[in-house]
């Protein structure tokens, strides 16, 4: 089974030797994270998240049209906020990077609140139902029509196109009912952040069946850390190290700096927390500490590289297609897991950019 396997680029300065002790050598900037890319690059990964903030790090859209030049087989997995740019301008500026990546561009599609804004999730939800619509509708070249509750537009496409193929695939998250709606309708590769394996089963069973009501079929992928080492005993000590100098109170002002710290997903993982065990482990290798000073994915997998491997291919087995890792610091993390795990594990690209893949979606 060939799965997508993709590293992250620490835009939202979030990398860290000791999680919550702010570095300045690790702090976001262009020099660091274009480190990052180059090195994930290099290593052989498939794909690479670039998260999007606000109060944090530097610009995702910016730092995309800044590396792609640099880049020249890695995908790279643009996570845009839906809101914060008009959707017919969203659209040249993605075309654009597409463009300049030579049809590797990807989007991860992000629902949160925009910065001085507060609206209640299903509004938010509904705003990014509409967004996906007319955006898909404009890189797919069709003109538009559209008057919702959020986006009032009747424009056509522009000139410049992606690369042939039509629109990036769209990757989104979300486990409250309007997020899992939303993704059902629109979204090509459903993002599930750690969890015990039952519970990622019961989601993806779910997904499933809410797409295929609506005629389509989706993707899943699963966005996680990863702490590997020589050996288990290693890894453990390594995941310990990490929250060594952790205190509790700037833990807890990191997670308040994310805007999406309400959702249903990220309530799931302080319930993956509360629920694990002394050291913080929900299952065996599933460890939840990072959550503690993390809004988000907020659990690592750790272990020697085989054990690992056996819990990506788990979650392999229950649906997922692609996997979007980290670790601490990123590219140390990066280069260990790309040594001791990658080559083990069949990847490559999930959805190839053709016009025959693209009609199918």
């Amino acid at each position: 089974m060939t799965t997508e396997v993709s590293w992250f680029a620490a835009l939202c300065d979030d990398d860290y030797e000791f999680l919550g002790v702010p570095d300045p050598a690790l702090q976001s900037s262009w020099e660091h994270c274009r480190g990052i890319a180059l090195a994930a690059e290099e290593a052989g990964y498939d794909n690479l998240l670039l998260p999007s903030g606000y109060t944090m790090g530097i610009d995702s859209l910016a730092f995309a049209a800044g590396i792609a030049p640099y880049l020249r087989r890695i995908q790279l997995l643009l996570a845009v906020r839906m809101g914060e740019t008009w959707p017919p301008q969203l659209a040249r500026q993605l075309a654009t990077i597409d463009q300049m990546l030579g049809g590797r561009l990807t989007v991860n599609i992000i629902s949160s609140d925009l910065p001085g804004q507060n609206l209640p999730s299903a509004d938010r939800y509904r705003r990014t139902g509409e967004i996906m619509q007319v955006l898909r509708d404009l890189l797919d070249g069709r003109p538009v029509d559209f008057h919702g509750e959020f986006v009032d537009l009747t424009v056509e496409p522009p000139r410049l196109a992606p690369t042939p193929g039509g629109c990036p695939p769209f990757y989104f998250g979300g486990l409250s009912e309007a997020a899992r709606e939303v993704a059902a309708r629109h979204a090509d590769v459903f993002l599930m952040w750690p969890d015990r394996l039952a519970a990622v089963a019961d989601v993806v069973a779910d997904m499933r069946a809410r797409a295929a009501r609506h005629g389509r079929e989706l993707r899943f992928g699963f966005r996680s850390h990863v702490i590997v080492r020589a050996t288990e005993d290693e890894a453990r000590a390594a995941a310990r190290r990490l929250v060594s100098r952790l205190d509790a109170d700037a833990g807890e002002r990191i997670r308040a700096r994310s805007l999406d710290t309400t959702s249903a997903g990220n309530a799931r993982q302080g319930e993956l927390r509360a629920s694990a065990d002394d050291e913080g482990y929900a299952e065996p290798h599933l460890w939840t500490g990072i959550g503690r000073a993390r809004s988000g994915a907020g659990a690592a997998l750790v272990g020697d590289p085989d054990q690992v491997l056996a819990r990506l291919q788990a979650y392999a087995a229950l649906g997922m297609d692609a996997f979007v890792l980290s670790g601490y610091p990123h590219a140390a993390e990066g280069d260990l897991f790309a040594r001791h795990v990658l080559p083990k594990l069949p990847h490559g690209p999930l959805l190839p950019r053709t016009p025959a893949a693209a009609a199918k979606r």
